[in-house]
């Protein structure tokens, strides 16, 4: 004998129900129960049916027919029209009864639980009256019995309690006379002993075919729904979730418990008794394996699963008044308990100061009523506060068997969480050690789940989503190089890159599974959100995902000026733009913080030598205890490239053109030429070094005319270097003559910065630097005499790109 219980979600339809059909044929055995849930969605109709009735809405009648409709359909198409008659008779009758109890809470405008109980067990009644007809249709010989008819209880209706020994006593003599081969039944319903229809509580269908089944000692009691099985998270929330094999009772009750809604908590406890296995299935999805649970858990992973419960409340008692008082936790709970109020957490301070709780956002005001009103005399004395409610969080439990035979598991949840900014607000554990509980903000569910998934389940894969703004030349090649290289990251360092969001400067683009990198463009070009920074970042932020990164490719202020609020949200921010860390020393010193005290890395390796890893060796230095004594640079791509071809034949207009032709300058080139970027390179290595200084304590010795200087566009500007090019041949006579080359360098030393054109002779490192190349002379306590040299291309989108990729990548490996 074997029982099975099919969900809403199952019979929904008519090719839902066609599953089942097969699935109950396939089975060969002599003997099936088949338990069935209302048709998808018919419960929620009439909970709603009810609550229309019983405000004088005539709507209700209404949704009836929507419902007498569904069930209708199926009929038409599963059922012969010759053999209708019988079927439609029954839910007739059925839905006449209905009509006729919405009709009397429609008169006296009151619902009851009991009336309540009458009105919703249609739905079960219903659906096993209409799959027993279908069944019968398919030559399977079923016949129907009503379950309020053997399952008694109390009289508790909404949340009836059962009476196992009447109702155990009731199938055994039931089944012992039946000579059916598969009996369908309603879950759900019940009746007290005066015959009133009662329920076993919403979800109680999976409690009814579990009664059955422990009454009748199966050999095994399948569940069958939507999904293939118990799942180690939401799959709805944690993409990467998979289902569990198997699993044994305690933790299926651990898991249903904290919101795993595949089973309903209470259907565990008859058959853990007689430790009858359940096995968890897919309905549509029949050969896939689920999830079998039993006494026995065969995994070695000392963890199951992660689960939440959503829209959770903490109350907390406080006061002197609680310290050393013997009953008050007995007061405390007893008068939540005497409203109906569960809870779903519980901690205490070992101090005894103050009692916390867990509860349904919907029960906070009853709850805080009833303990003021227990507590009435101490609050009035102040040696009890008023109670403290803390609204908007839910509750994520770590959940499985073996976690008390491995240690650290806690710091290792805990450590997850607070490396991405997730707040904890209160913890449970269990001494059974079966789950680890932690209250969050409501708003982190969807990053906590999936950064404690991927440290427990996954393969060490670590995923990064990235927000980009800026998709022009440097932005450009970035997703091309990223989407060159996603397979490998993945396959080589176990690193999912993933790029969420992307402006151009009109409009923004957000794709929350990753958008496609091959037609990025068209997406973009296609979008109709336009652009709007402060948009952009609210979305990034509702958004909330783990390992997040803000990526600017731009060189705009007002953007530069929007990292700290990122980096206050637990946002990496990664960057090629110079201004914010060349801006006030104070606010470059408030993002370093920032960054700091929000675990939310801030690269910006870019901002010097594109590629080149020049910050980041700084670091190194000054983090193994060296001290910087004085840097020497090349640190203008552009300016190198310029100056490299500047000669009597390319005059110094011709250059500066080609330069911004070939992307080495910015679409100003006065940007470049004035030393104004140089400026701010050497101000940023000064202040990685440990130097307190400002972009007005650098001495720039511009090598530009004034005339240059005073130009107020960019065509004026390209027009005085064409007047102007005696004074820059002269430059480049002089430099000639003393057999050196002109190149742009920028010093510090001694607390002093300063940029300029200098000529250097062939005895220097810096003559012989080609192209766009960049060059940084770090001398140090260390390297004194010989300086540590980086040298490379220092200017280019490619470049820049890879420099910025680089930073990602390093975010993603720490």
């Amino acid at each position: 004998m074997k029982v099975l219980k099919f969900g809403g979600s199952s019979v929904a339809n008519p090719a839902a129900i066609k599953q089942v059909i097969n699935i109950i044929e396939a089975n060969n055995i002599e003997n099936q129960i088949v338990v069935v849930s209302a048709l998808g969605g018919v419960t929620d109709l009439l909970l709603k049916v009810a609550q229309l009735a019983r405000q004088k809405d005539k709507k209700y009648l209404v949704l009836i027919e929507e419902i007498k409709n569904k069930h209708s359909e199926i009929i038409d198409t599963l059922i012969k029209p010759e053999n209708q008659k019988e079927i439609f008779s029954k839910l007739e009758k059925l839905f006449s009864n209905l009509t006729d109890v919405l009709e009397g809470v429609f008169k006296v405008n009151e619902l009851t639980s009991k009336t309540s109980d009458k009105i919703v067990s249609n739905g079960e009644l219903a659906s096993s009256l209409l799959l027993t007809a279908i069944l019968n249709e398919n030559k399977l010989q079923a016949s129907w019995k009503n379950s309020k008819e053997l399952i008694k209880t109390n009289s508790a209706f909404g949340n009836a309690k059962v009476d196992f020994n009447l109702s155990n006593e009731n199938i055994h003599n039931f089944f012992a006379h039946s000579k059916s081969k598969i009996t369908v039944l309603p879950g759900f319903v019940a009746s007290n002993k005066s015959n009133e229809t009662t329920t076993l509580g919403r979800g109680g269908s999976d409690y009814t075919a579990a009664i059955f089944a422990a009454a009748l000692n199966v050999d095994e009691l399948e569940i069958w729904t939507d999904v293939n099985g118990m799942f180690t998270a939401n799959p709805k929330i944690v993409k990467q979730a998979f289902s569990i094999k198997k699993m044994t009772y305690q933790e299926a009750m651990e898991m249903s418990h904290f919101g795993a809604k595949v089973l309903y908590p209470p259907s565990i406890q008859p058959v853990l008794r007689k430790e009858i296995p359940i096995l968890i299935k897919n309905t549509f999805k029949p050969k896939a394996k689920g999830t079998l649970i039993s006494s026995e858990s065969t995994t070695n992973n000392s963890i199951k699963g992660i689960s939440h419960i959503e829209n959770i409340s903490l109350l907390t008692l406080e006061g002197g008044g609680l310290i050393g008082i013997p009953g008050i936790a007995q007061r405390f709970f007893g008068a939540l308990a005497n409203k109906n109020i569960n809870i779903s957490l519980i901690t205490q301070a070992s101090s005894e100061h103050s009692i916390c709780i867990a509860i349904n956002s919907a029960d906070v005001k009853a709850a805080v009523n009833a303990i003021h009103n227990e507590f009435q005399l101490e609050i009035s004395q102040h040696s009890i506060q008023e109670v403290l409610v803390d609204e908007n969080n839910a509750i994520i439990a770590l959940v499985g068997a073996n976690m008390k035979n491995h240690q650290g598991i806690s710091g290792k949840l805990f450590s997850t969480l607070g490396n991405n900014n997730v707040n904890i607000k209160a913890i449970a554990q269990g001494a059974s050690e079966k789950n680890i509980s932690a209250v969050i903000t409501h708003k982190d569910i969807k990053k906590a789940l999936n950064t404690v998934h991927s440290t427990f389940f996954e393969d060490q894969i670590q995923q990064l989503n990235l927000f980009i703004v800026g998709v022009g030349n440097v932005g450009g090649k970035l997703l091309q190089q990223i989407k060159n290289q996603q397979q490998y990251l993945l396959d080589n360092l176990k690193m999912q890159v993933r790029v969420i969001a992307l402006t151009n400067s009109k409009k923004m683009l957000f794709t929350e599974d990753g958008v496609d990198l091959n037609n990025w463009k068209e997406n973009l070009d296609e979008a109709e959100q336009p652009l709007d920074l402060e948009k952009f970042y609210l979305k990034v932020k509702q958004l909330n995902y783990r390992n997040s990164i803000f990526v600017d490719n731009t060189a705009n202020e007002t953007i530069a000026n929007l990292y700290a609020g990122y980096l206050k949200e637990n946002i990496a921010v990664v960057t090629c733009n110079k201004i914010a860390c060349s801006s006030s020393y104070s606010n470059y010193s408030t993002l370093k913080k920032l960054s700091r005290e929000y675990n939310a890395p801030f690269l910006f390796e870019t901002n010097v030598g594109a590629g080149l890893p020049i910050i980041d060796t700084l670091k190194n230095l000054i983090a193994s205890g060296d001290k910087v004594t004085k840097i020497q640079a090349v640190l203008s791509g552009s300016l190198n490239f310029i100056f490299n071809n500047f000669n009597e034949e390319n005059s110094f207009y011709e250059v500066v053109k080609q330069a911004g032709v070939e992307g080495y300058t910015e679409p100003d080139p006065r940007i470049d030429l004035s030393g104004v970027d140089v400026m701010r390179k050497i101000l940023i290595l000064a202040r990685e070094s440990g130097t307190i200084l400002e972009l007005e304590d650098i001495k720039n010795q511009s090598f530009l005319p004034e005339s240059s200087l005073k130009a107020v566009s960019v065509s004026d500007f390209m027009e005085t270097l064409k007047k102007e090019s005696e004074h820059f041949n002269k430059l480049q006579k002089n430099a000639s003559k003393n057999n050196c080359r002109l190149k742009y360098v920028a010093e510090f030393d001694k607390g002093q910065a300063n940029v300029g054109l200098k000529e250097v002779d062939f005895n220097h490192p810096f003559y012989n630097l080609d192209g766009k190349d960049n060059i940084v002379l770090f001398y140090t306590e260390r390297y004194k005499e010989q300086p540590l040299i980086i040298k490379g291309a220092g200017a280019g989108a490619d470049v820049t790109a890879s420099g910025l990729f680089a930073d990602i990548i390093r975010i993603g490996n720490n």
